[in-house]
């Protein structure tokens, strides 16, 4: 399987693994206005810069890019597993994952 790193930063793996940055996939969200509690609806738009599915390819994208690429039906994106327990931080930075999810 390769992994094509679409998000701004080089991802490092728990196990020393990296994939440096190789583009920069983004979402255009769109919002409803603020109701009286202060609380607004997102609806994700087009992503731009991922690309077309390729085959044995998964791209690792931002959380955001995920869920909206998930709601387009898209199998073939990851995000880092930032929230993961593993996650490795180093005054309060996070400096590897364990892996991904999807």
């Amino acid at each position: 399987m390769k992994f094509i790193n679409l998000t701004p930063h080089t991802i490092t793996l728990n196990d020393g693994t990296s994939f440096p940055t190789e583009g920069n996939a983004r979402v255009t969200d769109t919002y409803t206005e603020f109701n009286t509690s202060g609380v607004c609806k997102v609806k994700h738009g087009a992503i731009e810069g991922l690309p077309e599915s390729e085959a044995n390819t998964t791209f690792i994208v931002s959380a955001m890019v995920l869920a909206a690429a998930k709601e387009k039906g898209r199998e073939d994106v990851v995000a880092p597993a930032t929230g993961h327990p593993e996650c490795r931080r180093e005054n309060g930075f996070i400096v590897s994952v364990p892996g991904f999810v999807h």
